[in-house]
């Protein structure tokens, strides 16, 4: 291994980046079965674990920008899973009963991918990982 490919393998911009497309690649295969990406299924499931959910409380929970929820919501209201309300200034998100119809498979496809990272890495070492990355996700945000 050259220098250069030793230097990436310990920069974390690197590794979580490489991370990231593995996962990403496991996650969209586990998920394919709900006809919705990852992302798309952890917002439905959020909504349908809080009827009536402001797009703020989403942009928080998935750590991700109002536009890129705004987009989100259009597409999964566009296709019959979610409605949006007004109520009063505030736009509030609710399921459908496509929406809800959905739930059973989003949470199969979630546990499919954590037991298939689990099956590759040990459940213990897997949920360390995890834990390990929300900290440090949560630490590099704050500084």
């Amino acid at each position: 291994m050259s220098d250069s490919q030793k230097l990436l393998h310990h920069c974390l911009y690197f590794t979580a980046n490489a991370l990231s497309r593995v996962i990403t690649r496991m996650a969209e295969e586990a998920f394919r079965p709900t006809g919705l990406s990852p992302s798309h299924a952890f917002l439905v499931m959020l909504v349908n674990e809080a009827p009536g959910i402001g797009q703020k409380d989403l942009c928080a929970a998935l750590q991700l920008a109002p536009s890129t929820v705004t987009r989100f919501i259009d597409t999964l209201v566009y296709k019959g899973y979610l409605e949006r309300r007004s109520e009063g200034k505030l736009s509030r998100v609710y399921p459908t009963e496509a929406g809800i119809s959905l739930n059973d498979a989003i949470l199969k496809a979630w546990k499919t991918l954590y037991r298939n990272y689990s099956d590759r890495l040990g459940q213990k070492a897997g949920d360390r990982l995890t834990a390990q990355i929300d900290t440090a996700s949560e630490r590099l945000s704050n500084s």
